[in-house]
């Protein structure tokens, strides 16, 4: 199928035109712009949808090489350049399949300036798309940095009793791990001449700077995944933010330290990424038992599947760093999986939060004599997020767990005791809630999902499914990227 030229720009700044478009309502008819904002964003998520989907049929997934591609002179030492591989196409998808959902799961919880509300979805769905075509330094941190401010005022904004805390502790720690990135990019661009991210990735840099740069680089990554222990951001801002601003931090701001990495940690600094290696595998251990035995001890439903989130990450960080295809091929799919989990995940919190207005566990118990298809639904999403076979959860986590095996015996081996942990506290978690007697008078009254929550619930429950008995989906997209990225690693490392 021939290739619809600018396609990538449609689909990046398509979400803008939908803010405009609100403005404008909103300069026109104040008395109905809330509602005008809601159906436009809804609408303009639905075709920035629709275009990703063209987007991902027309690409040949038989390629390694970036496709789409748009290259034009922006100022001296940058340019627009923006393309897509069989790694990132995915994350375009995955950013526009979940934005619809975050819409319709706002539609009747946030009241209070709506229509900034809208926008600022709006704004953050192209610079997070922005992040995923983009294929120059500069670019590329414009968007990168550029998602921290929507994502702010969301938080600071519509956010819990103590959301000004968690915006700035969110905005600081992301933002000062990202200027040591911006020195390296600086540097890196003063040395080759070039700011193409491909051409950067054939450039051989010096054994002595590819240490400086790596570190350099995973400052801003992995405080954005967020690995342990500069995860601490992650927990608080989850419990703050509102019911869709946790869906995208979870869903695709997490998955953007992971995309960082395998754009440049790994291809452009292989050696540096052999050295680090242990290193690596030893914070994504301790991510991955730590943070599940501290997601055992909460209270707060979010909080827990916040923590949860960290452990699932350190799968990721773990599989990119094994630099052989079934661990890069498992991170990626791990992302994807728990882009989707862990979304539906907070939207269920989001369904009870919205009926009791607390996400104390201990207030809650047997939900599944009130709300029978809430307790189904919820389970399917646990189980999943503990990696039960025929789920989307599975298939990342054993990916990954076969790519780190071939590398290091006992990493794979305390990553495995994870899985187990997260059985621990997601069932327990289950249990708490859906189980025993109804202590709380005022859950006597709780209704059951509406038609609105399953309609948002059932693309979810669709793909995690289908990933789950279909991993194909996505590891026939990704397959030609991922060789030819872990062949170069293992020829740059002597492998």
């Amino acid at each position: 199928m021939p290739q619809i030229p600018y396609i990538l720009s449609v689909v990046t700044f398509l979400p803008l035109v939908g803010a405009g478009l609100i403005l404008l309502a909103r300069l026109f008819n104040k008395a109905g712009a809330d509602g005008a904002a809601r159906w436009i964003a809804l609408l303009t998520t639905v075709v920035t949808l629709a275009v990703s989907a063209v987007l991902v049929a027309t690409f040949d997934p038989s390629s390694a090489a970036y496709q789409f591609v748009e290259r034009y002179v922006w100022f001296v030492g940058a340019q627009y350049h923006m393309g897509v591989d069989g790694i990132s196409i995915l994350f375009v998808l995955l950013t526009a399949f979940l934005m619809p959902i975050c819409i319709l799961a706002s539609w009747n919880t946030i009241r209070d300036r709506v229509v900034d509300y809208m926008i600022a979805f709006l704004v953050l769905e192209t610079l997070v798309i922005g992040v995923f075509t983009s294929l120059d330094l500069f670019l590329f941190y414009i968007f990168f940095e550029g998602t921290l401010v929507p994502m702010f005022i969301i938080i600071g904004v519509w956010g819990g009793a103590n959301r000004i805390y968690a915006s700035y502790k969110f905005f600081l720690y992301t933002l000062l791990g990202s200027v040591l990135m911006l020195l390296a990019m600086l540097w890196m661009a003063a040395e080759t001449g070039t700011t193409s991210i491909p051409a950067l990735k054939e450039y051989a840099f010096s054994a002595e700077a590819q240490p400086l740069l790596w570190l350099a680089f995973f400052a801003s990554f992995a405080v954005k995944m967020p690995m342990w222990p500069v995860h601490t951001w992650l927990p608080d801002a989850h419990v703050q933010a509102p019911t869709a601003g946790s869906v995208i931090l979870a869903g695709i701001l997490l998955k953007l330290g992971g995309y960082g990495f395998l754009l440049f940690n790994l291809p452009m600094f292989p050696q540096a990424s052999q050295m680090f290696a242990p290193l690596v595998f030893t914070l994504s251990v301790i991510a991955i038992v730590y943070t599940s035995l501290v997601a055992f001890r909460q209270t707060d439903m979010k909080k827990l599947i916040a923590y949860s989130s960290v452990a699932h990450m350190g799968f990721v960080t773990m599989g990119i760093f094994a630099g052989n295809d079934q661990g890069v091929q498992g991170a990626v799919f791990q992302m994807l999986s728990h882009g989707l989990i862990s979304g539906a995940l907070f939207l269920c919190v989001g369904v009870v939060y919205d009926r009791m207005h607390t996400r104390e566990i201990a207030l809650y118990g047997g939900l599944t004599a009130r709300m029978p298809w809430f307790a189904a639904i919820f389970m399917l999403f646990t189980m999943a997020n503990v990696g039960l076979p025929g789920t989307s959860g599975f298939i990342g986590e054993i990916l990954t767990m076969v790519g780190i095996y071939e590398v290091s015996t006992w990493t794979a081996l305390f990553a495995a005791s994870g899985v187990i942990f997260s059985a621990v506290y997601a069932l327990t978690l289950y249990r708490n809630v859906m189980f025993g007697e109804i202590t709380n008078p005022a859950m006597k009254a709780i209704t059951d999902v509406d038609r609105r929550e399953l309609l948002i619930f059932a693309p979810l429950i669709i793909g995690t499914l289908w990933l789950g008995v279909q991993p194909g989906l996505v590891l026939d997209y990704t397959a030609a990227s991922v060789e030819a990225l872990t062949t170069a690693y293992r020829a740059a490392i002597g492998g």
